[in-house]
């Protein structure tokens, strides 16, 4: 096993959002497209960390029950001056998912393995990364329907960069099931 291991948590999305979102008519010369098998909702990013730290992350994955409800919202560019990601935005009705994301960050800091980002959390799913050496485009008119859905898993992933893209592995997931409010 290697000395360090690059890790995110991710809430993971059911399997035909997936593949609407994969299926996004996007221009292929500016945007390289997200694998479908690999879009998710990042909750936390700790970069590169020990290998003993997946069992310090584990009680906290597995502490999570219940799958926050969403809705597809509109296309975002982020970051917004210079974009660099074509996303999807989520909207997040309850405030399940801004609490979930609160609830891991907080544990992970607890744990001592994730510093949590000062900007505020914001909802989405990247769909796709810009090209090298193209300008980005100001807008980018997709039309998406207003899809309710809901989280299908937590999941820690280990994340290996390639020249082709990242390829991301799962450590732990926890199944998560939707609770009626």
């Amino acid at each position: 096993m290697p000395a360090v291991l690059r890790l995110f948590v991710a809430l993971d999305l059911p399997n035909e959002l997936r593949a609407t979102l994969a299926a996004l008519r996007i221009d292929e010369s500016t945007w390289r497209p997200i694998p479908e098998e690999a879009l998710h909702i990042t909750l936390a990013f700790l970069g590169a960390r020990p290998p003993t730290d997946v069992d310090l992350i584990r009680p906290i994955i597995e502490a999570e029950r219940a799958a926050p409800e969403l809705v597809i919202g509109n296309v975002l560019l982020l970051p917004p001056r210079r974009a660099r990601v074509l996303t999807v935005e989520l909207e997040d009705p309850t405030n399940a998912l801004r609490e979930l994301q609160a609830r891991v960050s907080h544990g992970l800091e607890q744990a001592g393995v994730h510093t949590p980002e000062k900007r505020p959390f914001r909802a989405h799913v990247t769909v796709a990364r810009m090209r090298p050496r193209v300008t980005p485009p100001r807008e980018v008119p997709l039309d998406l329907e207003p899809t309710r859905f809901h989280g299908r898993s937590l999941t820690l992933y280990r994340s290996q960069l390639h020249p082709s893209g990242a390829s991301y592995h799962a450590l732990i997931s926890q199944p998560l099931g939707y609770i009626q409010p």
